[in-house]
């Protein structure tokens, strides 16, 4: 079904509004006005999981319900929501890659992943009411200003790796989330899709390009420390970021590819543009360590481990 109405866009000073407004005939708006709109693209939420919780959760989930319910309200026709592919849950044993129909398994928390999964409740709440709303899930974002927990942990020293498994990444450039979000605003996409480069990068290969050394630590020390850091205030990032070390979550992106959508940036290409801008920003990024903090910490877990097996050997 194509749009009905003119489309409005929240969020337009963002980099993705930008470039969903660079691409539609659109006006930005926000909840207050929607008279007369048909369908809104949701933009005015942020992934940057270093935000305080509370701060960060009023945006994008106390922001979203009150989209919802306005656009409830004034009869807006469509919304066009984004959230993450995190939110199917990195499960042990699970395809690889996911369907888009796949069940949300993941487990709210107090950070990001948190705040996604209670987007994708309010949009289930919307459309028991009445409203169409369109959900896009994509891999991890990278582009100017777009930098997850996956991406952040390329600031730390090394790159970790759960013994026995091989981490698998896969990257959605902004540009490509913006043409998808595009066609989900015609009304060339329904329901919920997923949105990511061909295919995924083995972190032997990202640890190539980066030019990483990784640090390999048991699971359950990895987790567990990364839990206890959290726990005592220790570090921002949420301990489920460390979950793509044992299960990965990838996509097939087949309801937008059915649409005539397919990405312009491979995985490779996209993370060679995000080291790169990280090089050309120098040593402005060096509170990327900060934001990197498990995993630093992490790292110095890996030491103690070490040189545990060392005095053991020489027992």
């Amino acid at each position: 079904m194509r749009r009905r109405g003119r489309i409005g866009v929240t969020g337009a000073t963002t980099g993705l509004g930008r470039l969903v407004l660079d691409r539609l005939d659109a006006v930005p708006v926000t909840a207050a006005e929607l008279r007369g709109v048909g369908t809104v693209v949701h933009l005015a939420t942020t992934y940057d999981s270093t935000i305080p919780t509370a701060e960060r959760r009023a945006l994008n989930v106390d922001g979203t319900r009150e989209l919802l319910e306005a656009a409830r309200i004034a009869g807006v026709r469509r919304v066009v929501l984004t959230t993450s592919a995190d939110v199917y849950g990195a499960v042990p044993g699970q395809p690889v890659p996911l369907p888009d129909d796949a069940p949300l398994r993941a487990e709210p928390d107090d950070g990001l992943l948190g705040d996604h999964v209670e987007v994708e409740r309010l949009a289930e709440h919307a459309v028991r009411t009445g409203v169409e709303v369109v959900v896009l899930r994509p891999a991890a974002l990278v582009g100017k200003g777009y930098e997850g927990a996956l991406l952040r942990s390329l600031a730390a020293p090394r790159l970790l790796a759960a013994r026995g498994s091989e981490p698998l990444w896969q990257l959605c450039h902004v540009e490509d989330l913006a043409a998808a979000l595009v066609l989900a605003a015609d009304g060339r996409v329904s329901g919920a899709a997923t949105a990511g480069c061909d295919g995924w990068i083995p972190q032997v290969d990202v640890e190539r390009i980066s030019g990483k050394r990784r640090v390999e630590l048991p699971a359950g020390v990895a987790l567990a420390t990364a839990e206890r850091l959290h726990r005592l205030g220790l570090s921002t990032s949420s301990p489920r970021h460390l979950d793509h070390l044992l299960a990965p979550v990838v996509v097939t992106s087949e309801r937008l590819r059915a649409a005539g959508w397919s990405p312009t940036w491979t995985n490779e290409a996209a993370l060679r543009a995000h080291l790169a801008e990280c090089a050309a920003e120098g040593s402005s990024r060096a509170g990327a360590y900060t934001a990197a903090g498990a995993s630093v910490a992490l790292l110095g877990t890996a030491a103690l481990v070490r040189q545990a097996r060392r005095r053991r050997r020489r027992l």
